[in-house]
């Protein structure tokens, strides 16, 4: 049996291909609201359904339900400017996934992430003189 006559599971449940569709989005972004950062628990038309938006993947995101709710079928931009957590990074990062970039979407939402695990380079350079303040004493 060939490859191209086999019937797949996704092929007989649309309902499971939208549903692997959908994980896969969450999975891009490492289940990360693309607007915000928190949990994304939700998938965002970019430019909604009521204003002729299509549920292809270059116009839907992952968001959290908070992002998704408030935005309704607003333009993503304008409304993204008014929100407390406007980051111009991601807003870059969803201009990208609407032009089918999405390396470079992952690679500005790294960017956006704050680094929690590395110490300040001041901090450690002022440790580095105290070190060497001790030893000359």
């Amino acid at each position: 049996m060939q490859n191209r006559d086999a019937v797949f599971l996704e092929d007989l449940c649309p309902k499971l291909r939208d549903r692997c569709w959908r994980q896969s989005l969450h999975n891009f972004t490492g289940r990360k609201c693309i607007y915000c950062g928190n949990t994304s628990e939700s998938i965002d038309h970019v430019i909604p359904c009521s204003k002729g938006g299509l549920s292809v993947t270059d116009n839907c995101v992952p968001a959290c339900l908070s992002c998704n709710g408030s935005k309704t079928d607003i333009e993503v931009f304008s409304w993204y400017r008014q929100q407390t957590f406007y980051d111009p990074r991601r807003a870059m990062a969803v201009r990208a996934w609407i032009d089918g970039d999405r390396r470079l979407a992952m690679r500005l939402l790294q960017w956006a992430e704050p680094k929690t695990n590395q110490p300040a380079k001041g901090l450690y350079k002022l440790q580095n003189l105290d070190f060497d303040l001790e030893t000359a004493a």
